[in-house]
């Protein structure tokens, strides 16, 4: 009876074993714990129904920095805006800034380029 079961109770002992040195070894293996690419910051989320959401996500930093309108749903993510954000919006509120505040710059900097859009007969209301 023995004979069928060591085998399979050595495996399971060497797959935890394995499993945990990976764990905490994770950090030490070329590509793991770095992140690759530019850096994400989710700015601002609002939900529109109970699987859909609009979410504006800061990439990057310096003078490389977007923030990005996405919309999320269930079926995936669509890009609904690219901004440039300035170096003062990047670095994000001044310490003691409340988040209505930090929302305004972004808000302000959306109304400035919606009213600089072209007005015609085709043009959007």
């Amino acid at each position: 009876m023995y004979q069928n079961a060591l085998p399979a109770v050595g495996l399971l002992i060497v797959m935890i074993g394995v499993a945990w040195l990976l764990q905490r070894y994770r950090r030490h293996l070329p590509g793991v714990a770095a992140q690759r690419g530019p850096r994400l910051q989710v700015m601002n989320s609002m939900s529109l129904g109970p699987h859909q959401r609009v979410v504006t996500v800061q990439v990057g930093e310096g003078e490389s920095a977007r923030c990005l309108v996405l919309g999320v749903a269930q079926g995936g993510i669509t890009a609904l805006h690219s901004l440039p954000l300035d170096a003062a919006d990047a670095a994000g509120p001044p310490p003691g800034a409340t988040a209505s505040g930090a929302a305004g710059g972004f808000a302000a900097r959306l109304a400035q380029i919606v009213q600089t859009r072209p007005q015609g007969p085709h043009a959007p209301r």
